[in-house]
């Protein structure tokens, strides 16, 4: 009697996501990486120019400014947003707060907001003629006349910094209490017996059995901050002003490629922005291994 082989039934159910990968994510990686060797406008014959674009990106000076304004703008809401989610995960966790639950899905409530929809919501607020926040401090007597927030090298940042660290604290908050409940309790109750206090049991038990949810934590925070994009390039209308003060590496990637129809040179930014990723996740990782060991 022949016997029938299902093993190919499996392959057939993983087909679609093999073509999938395929056609939106492995080929647009390669083609873009093919593109980092031509001057291309999108309508003309490709040029080829060798390694000109990477030669371009190592002097381009707005490159430079773009990779200091995200990384300031990146640390201003990270630092804060893991800070507070350990204290926040601290209390919720190991304190018996009454409505602890709400606080944590009033917490998390942003980051269900897309960021392009935040971003409006302030640009509205911080508008310099009827928004709330020049009204508000207006008739508190704070300012005697309306301040052009978003003028402001200084204050625009501040508030995308803000903005980044409002949206994602609470979803922080969850991974990190996450991690702190894995922590089994008899730890915590031997260290008592021995007369530990609530802070020595934090950095001697806490912090070092969370290593792995801290990795998790601190390396998706460098990859996703270094993508900034959404929130400044409402705010600002895509250009980084003030003086390109808040211009973000992405945000230089797509003005390259789609608004001034340099896709050769876009494409290489972006593989420059992939690098920059890269190099700074594995430092992270290895630091935070190494320190945990």
């Amino acid at each position: 009697m022949k016997r029938i082989s299902y093993a190919r039934y499996g392959v057939y159910f993983i087909l679609p996501y093999f073509i999938i990968f395929v056609v939106f994510q492995l080929f647009p990686i390669l083609y873009t990486f093919f593109l980092t060797f031509f001057s291309w406008d999108g309508f003309n014959e490709r040029v080829f120019v060798g390694l000109g674009n990477y030669r371009r990106l190592i002097g381009d000076k707005v490159f430079r400014i773009a990779i200091v304004n995200t990384f300031r703008i990146w640390g201003f809401a990270a630092i804060p947003q893991i800070g507070l989610a350990l204290l926040l995960g601290s209390l919720f966790t190991y304190r018996k707060m009454k409505g602890a639950q709400f606080f944590q899905a009033v917490f998390y409530l942003p980051n269900l907001i897309t960021a392009t929809s935040i971003a409006i919501l302030f640009a509205l607020l911080l508008d310099w003629k009827g928004g709330a926040v020049n009204q508000l401090l207006l008739r508190a007597g704070i300012l005697s006349e309306p301040t052009n927030w978003l003028r402001s090298a200084f204050w625009t940042s501040f508030f995308v910094s803000f903005i980044q660290w409002w949206q994602w604290f609470g979803y922080t908050t969850l991974l990190i209490m996450a991690g702190m409940k894995a922590i089994p309790d008899e730890l915590y109750e031997s260290a008592r017996i021995d007369g530990a206090g609530s802070t020595t049991m934090f950095f001697k038990i806490t912090l070092p059995l969370l290593k792995n949810t801290m990795t998790y934590v601190v390396i998706t925070a460098i990859i996703g901050g270094m993508q900034i994009f959404d929130v400044p390039n409402v705010l600002t209308g895509g250009l980084g002003d003030p003086n390109r003060s808040i211009l973000t590496m992405v945000m230089h990637l797509y003005n390259m490629s789609f608004r001034y129809s340099r896709y050769g040179y876009g494409a290489t930014v972006a593989y420059g922005l992939f690098m920059l990723i890269l190099v700074f996740s594995i430092v992270a990782f290895r630091n935070l291994q190494r320190r945990d060991s």
